[in-house]
């Protein structure tokens, strides 16, 4: 996906940093980046990052970076996308305007799945293959904590947290979100309790979404269509591979438009869904094969190929290479289990 995208930095962000007396301009010089971002606070995938690297830097360890920007973050400085999730009706209601709305401000995406007692949140990076820094993934997950907390107005706790990379103090964490914490797994999750879900707000002001939800349509609308079909079908399928290959019909759906109309805005962007199928599944493969603690099986069950065989003919075909070996070049011999 582009790596040119837009993101607007909230106002809020950098008056909430002021309260836990760290100034803008120490944030922005330890970037590297041109002052003028904090008055036109309009950045690319990489700016923002090194934003939030250099945040982290300064609050020198993760855990409490997070735990102090998320708390002490005034509702009052909320953007106009996330008051309109403080002022839901329930927590779930408030969970999913975050997932739709969290479009409008990339590069975080989220996806949010309920099954048994449990509501997980999976945060994945919208255009970018880069992950984001710890502390940015810290933040948008214990936010949406926060975010229950402050509107149910009960101390709710997390049932589990995964975090795929180090975040500092795991203790603090621990405290903050109220349970285990595991780290080093192969993605980023919040795990709730899915009867919290059912908790009313007591912040629900339907004048207020009456006012806000229109609008934020419209903008997710205007932005929707500015997204090239290539990119929204490629970001839709890596979602939906796992143990299956997706039909051009459940895309088309979800995007809102006939299979037919799906073809033919493809062709005119000199594509086929064939073709992006094939590649992402190749660019995924490489993606799950580079992790050691995934065995083969599973990439291809991953990638959506319900037999291995078929699997390692495909990656032959792409790579000129098994599936073993490649994983052996890549990641050398001593990192093979």
């Amino acid at each position: 996906m582009t790596s040119h995208t837009r993101i607007k930095i909230p106002a809020g962000f950098w008056s909430g940093l002021l309260q836990l007396g760290i100034s803008a301009n120490d944030v922005v010089r330890k970037a590297r980046l041109p002052l003028t971002i904090i008055t036109e606070p309009v950045v690319t995938t990489a700016q923002y990052f090194a934003i939030w690297q250099a945040y982290s830097e300064i609050m020198d360890d993760t855990a409490k970076g997070i735990i102090q920007l998320t708390s002490g973050f005034e509702t009052a400085h909320y953007p106009p996308t996330v008051l309109a999730t403080y002022h839901a009706r329930d927590y779930r209601d408030a969970l999913k305007r975050m997932v739709r709305y969290k479009q409008l401000c990339p590069p975080e995406s989220l996806r949010i799945t309920e099954e048994d007692e449990r509501c997980t949140i999976e945060l994945d990076w919208l255009d970018t293959e880069q992950p984001g820094p710890p502390m940015l993934v810290g933040i948008t997950l214990a936010f949406l904590l926060e975010l229950g907390r402050r509107g149910t107005g009960q101390p709710l706790t997390a049932k589990f947290v995964e975090f795929s990379h180090s975040m500092g103090d795991v203790q603090a964490l621990e405290a903050y979100f109220g349970c285990r914490i595991r780290i080093g797994a192969n993605g980023n999750r919040l795990i709730l309790h899915r009867e919290d879900l059912d908790r009313p707000f007591v912040s629900y002001n339907a004048e207020l979404l009456e006012i806000l939800t229109p609008v934020l349509d419209q903008s997710l609308d205007e932005q929707q269509r500015s997204h090239s079909i290539t990119e929204m079908v490629m970001w839709i399928m890596k979602r939906s591979l796992t143990g299956g290959r997706p039909d051009i019909q459940t895309i088309a759906s979800e995007l809102g438009m006939s299979d037919r109309t799906l073809q033919r805005r493809l062709t005119d962007e000199g594509t086929s869904f064939k073709h992006l199928l094939t590649k992402v599944r190749h660019e995924q493969a490489r993606e799950y094969l580079a992790d050691p603690s995934l065995d083969i099986k599973e990439v291809a069950f991953l990638i959506g190929y319900e037999d291995q065989n078929s699997f390692y003919r495909a990656f032959r075909l792409w790579e000129g290479n098994t599936p073993l070996n490649w994983r052996i070049e890549h990641l050398g011999a001593n990192s093979i289990h």
